[in-house]
């Protein structure tokens, strides 16, 4: 590996890419603009009830970090939320509930939802698909999603997909020419998933054959 390679911000810098990198190192493209410039315009939202969604690493717990160094609130994974929980949530304005899906405690998000809307406050929930969509048991649950503004994480267009694959590689302490990253959004599956899964094979065969990330290992990964 090239142990001289320079920061992620210098080839930021070299390929045109560092202005459109803000808060935390999240990276702004056309695919997450509406919901990054949204959440920076709290409280004058629609709604309080605010529904992020995203696949697997589109970076919706980016965001909400973001969300909460900059106004401040709790969190919780919608998994684990519990009656202690509940109580906590005296203290804030903000609430973050993450990952929400099918396997939770019905009974307890609904709650959940009474007491932020009986106390004026604002709910952030992330997950994979709209709220509206996720098959929950409980009617009055199922009615309440219907309160909630929607804001999808679009699947990551061209420069999105450059800025995601030099950071990660940079993470890892892997230098690669810009032509490779080009060949790699080309070939590569549109999506935050695919992208994260394909720097690990590309990182893999390269720590296994002892050689710099070239076009020869980035086919062999497609191969894969």
């Amino acid at each position: 590996m090239d142990n001289k390679m320079k920061s992620l911000n210098q080839l930021l810098f070299d390929f045109d890419y560092k202005q459109n990198f803000k808060d935390e190192d999240f990276y702004v493209s056309k695919s997450n603009y509406y919901i990054f410039e949204l959440i920076k315009k709290w409280p004058n939202w629609e709604k309080k009830f605010l529904n992020i969604i995203g696949d697997r690493y589109s970076g919706k717990s980016h965001l909400v970090d973001i969300f909460l160094k900059k106004f401040k609130g709790i969190k919780f994974n919608s998994s684990s939320l519990n009656n202690d929980n509940l109580k906590e949530i005296k203290l804030y304005e903000n609430i973050v509930l993450e990952d929400l899906n099918q396997n939770i405690d019905e009974k307890m998000i609904y709650t959940l939802f009474n007491i932020i809307d009986q106390d004026n406050k604002y709910l952030i929930i992330t997950s994979v698909e709209p709220i509206v969509k996720i098959k929950f048991k409980l009617n009055d649950l199922k009615s309440r999603t219907k309160n909630f503004l929607l804001a999808k994480i679009e699947n990551p267009d061209d420069d999105l997909m450059f800025a995601l694959i030099l950071k990660n590689l940079s993470d890892r302490q892997i230098s690669i020419n810009k032509k490779l990253i080009d060949f790699i959004i080309k070939r590569v599956e549109r999506s935050y998933d695919k992208i994260f899964e394909f720097i690990y094979k590309i990182d893999k065969i390269s720590l296994k054959k002892k050689k710099p990330i070239d076009f020869k290992i980035i086919n062999e990964a497609l191969e894969e």
